[in-house]
């Protein structure tokens, strides 16, 4: 075995069917007593609610987190974290709403609690990805990581279908690029072969019922491991494009990542050996020459409902060009070299919603 550098991400996991309960004793040993509950305009009932289960320990609500994480909208949050002396926020919610936490954390370095209601996996890395002025960036700092993330299944048993399935594949690209990551090691890889494994095999079973408590709590399991070894690995092209796309366009975070990843998967698999392997294995997909588990993903993909081109999300044709420089900007590394007609050709295929080439 090769000598590894591993670092484990230091938050307090709580999982379980019916841990939102124990919401008010988290805060309690943090040490906080003004917690500020953050949702989606959509979620803000359910932020309503907890605030008032959790009585003076939370001093209220801010509802208005937005895709992407726009810095103007973390302003206008930090303007109420003053006058409310919060000592803590509570991301209740997808990645939207974890993202708005964490822009706050890295600001004021105040604790934080997510509990989140999709399979984003965004609420257990050191990553904070945010837009201003049309452009998304991203950054890495220990203050960003939450202090507690609490995961009940039951939670996520009123998730539409539609944003089931591209909340899973959208933290299963974690897990996809984290298989050949330049920094992986052995821990890192097998954390993310079983969360591709827990997706794959809890999606269609959604598919039949979304009720299915059992299913739900393997796909929440899977999001878990695969968002957990997003923080400790890098990513490389899927990630890069999705995040251009993303902060240009304005599309949905989980949409594009759906849409996008066999495209890359399919590109990179050629350069990656038996690194991708787990996924094959999770897709059943027969060994042989000419496999590739990218083309596997996007018929995967297509079974389960997904959707499958970014023309329906939105992006108009003549974005492609725009998208292919941008994409070309700042060099990353990646396990394939690519040129710019590589990156116009993945997005052209993902536009179109064609089959990946392979």
């Amino acid at each position: 075995m090769k000598s590894f550098d591993f670092q484990t991400n230091p938050a307090r996991i709580l999982f379980g069917q019916g841990s939102l309960s124990r919401t008010g004793e988290v805060l309690e040993s943090l040490g906080c007593s003004r917690a500020l509950v953050l949702t989606t305009p959509f979620q803000k009932p359910d932020g309503d609610a907890l605030a008032g289960q959790l009585g003076s320990l939370a001093v209220g609500v801010y509802g208005n987190a937005t895709m992407h994480t726009p810095v103007d909208v973390t302003e206008e949050v930090l303007k109420l974290v003053d006058e409310k002396q919060v000592d803590c926020t509570i991301a209740f919610g997808g990645g939207s709403t974890t993202g708005l936490g964490k822009a706050i954390a890295w600001r004021t370095d105040l604790p934080q609690v997510v509990i989140p209601t999709t399979y984003a996996g965004s609420e257990v890395t050191p990553i904070l990805g945010q837009t201003e002025d049309g452009v998304k960036t991203t950054l890495k700092d220990p203050k960003v990581l939450p202090e507690v993330v609490i995961y009940d299944p039951e939670l996520t048993l009123g998730l539409p279908q539609g944003m089931t399935v591209t909340s899973a594949l959208n933290a299963m690209a974690h897990a996809v690029e984290a298989l050949y990551a330049k920094d992986r090691n052995p821990v890192s890889s097998l954390m993310a072969g079983e969360g591709v494994r827990a997706l794959v095999a809890s999606l269609p079973a959604l598919a039949r019922n979304p009720k299915d408590l059992g299913a739900r709590t393997e796909a929440l399991y899977g999001a878990w491991l695969c968002g957990s070894v997003l923080g400790t690995v890098g990513m490389a092209l899927h990630h890069k494009l999705c995040h251009t796309l993303g902060g240009t366009f304005n599309l949905p975070h989980a949409e594009t990542h759906a849409i996008v990843l066999p495209h890359a998967t399919a590109f990179n698999a050629p350069a990656c050996g038996q690194l991708l392997a787990p996924l094959e294995q999770a897709l059943g997909m027969p060994g042989g020459q000419n496999r590739n588990p990218g083309l596997g993903l996007y018929h995967y993909a297509k079974s389960i409902g997904a959707p499958l081109s970014l023309a329906d999300l939105g992006m108009t044709e003549d974005g492609i060009e725009r998208a292919a420089d941008l994409a070309m900007a700042n060099p990353y590394w990646n396990p394939r070299p690519f040129e710019r007609a590589d990156i116009h050709a993945i997005i052209t295929a993902a536009w179109r919603g064609e089959p990946p080439a392979v």
